[in-house]
């Protein structure tokens, strides 16, 4: 066998393959949905309008999206200087993002096999399908228009190798529909509703359209599942909720973005302080109205939906 490329990293990922040998619809809510997948399928090439060019006088994100937004680091830069970092911090986040999806594609290949209903199979194969048009559609414009591609992060890592590793299918499905993916989705809506660039815009409310299937499929699956298992194992799966949410929201600071734009080790360790301290006081008025929308409400609305928020998820949560 050879050797894996040096820009891959292999996870020891060993879960159950279950094959199904009963064809007749079983669930009709599940088939409805894989009816709507097959039905809403794009093509990355073909649907979206990849001739638009970034305008070089203008940011992606929102300025107020950026950390130092407001504060004396910002106000402080030249507005090149402040075009340029925006576009730094959002190649950073777009990057995480792209890589998200391919992640999310491999979870998705891994529930093929491990899921035990048919219908169910035939969702996440279309799955399979939608995560690699967004694993493409996000390379191309980070690579192509904005022409800056940052490292996944340690924590995220850490997020997709544990999703990856776990056999159970509830758990994958916690991990990826539950946080990876409601996450994921609420960036997705700040930059379809925000962005300063037409082109990305596009493509969100594209990967939008699909997300909304995704989550959808927790929602079917889960309920019955959770309900099933004993108190041992819904703690269990709390649990895993609880360190999926940890990892998806902790270590997330562009280091990298602020290093590219020129400032030094001192002047970081400083904006992180002062992130930190923002968000302790609720101060940051824009993200923290976006996060509360689209990301607490929606992951606390869902945990409660099949059956995953107790008095003790509370607490740890």
């Amino acid at each position: 066998m050879s050797p894996t490329p040096p820009h891959t990293h292999t996870i020891n990922a060993t879960a159950p393959a279950v094959f199904n040998h009963r064809f007749a619809v079983a669930d009709q809510d599940m088939r409805g949905l894989y009816e709507k997948a097959k039905r809403d399928q794009w093509n990355a090439s073909r649907d979206i309008d990849w001739s638009q060019g970034l305008d070089s006088d203008r940011g992606i994100l929102p300025d107020g999206l950026v950390d130092i937004y407001g504060t004396i680091y910002w106000n402080r830069l030249s507005q090149k200087q402040q075009v340029e970092l925006n576009r730094h911090f959002s190649a950073w986040r777009l990057s995480q993002l792209m890589y998200g999806e391919e992640f999310a594609m491999m979870v998705c290949s891994q529930l093929v096999n491990v899921v035990p209903g048919l219908d169910a199979k035939f969702f996440m194969a279309t799955q399979v399908m939608d995560e690699a048009r967004h694993s493409e559609v996000l390379a191309r414009y980070v690579h192509d228009k904005v022409g800056v591609v940052y490292p996944l992060t340690s924590n995220l890592r850490r997020l997709f190798d544990r999703i990856l590793e776990v056999p159970q299918w509830y758990l994958k499905t916690v991990g990826t529909q539950l946080v990876a993916e409601t996450l994921a989705v609420s960036i997705f809506r700040m930059l379809a509703e925000n962005s300063q660039d037409s082109l990305i815009c596009q493509i969100c409310k594209r990967i939008l359209a699909d997300e909304s299937r995704h989550m959808g499929f927790g929602m079917l699956s889960l309920p019955e599942q959770v309900s099933g298992l004993s108190e041992r194992e819904v703690r269990e799966v709390e649990d895993f909720a609880c360190e999926a949410l940890v990892l998806s929201m902790q270590g997330q600071f562009p280091r990298e973005a602020y290093e590219a734009v020129g400032f030094n080790k001192t002047e970081i360790e400083a904006i992180k302080q002062l992130r930190h301290e923002i968000a302790q006081k609720n101060e940051h008025v824009m993200f923290r109205k976006y996060f509360r929308r689209d990301f607490h409400s929606t992951l606390w609305n869902n945990l409660s939906r099949v059956g995953l928020l107790s008095e003790r998820a509370i607490e740890k949560l």
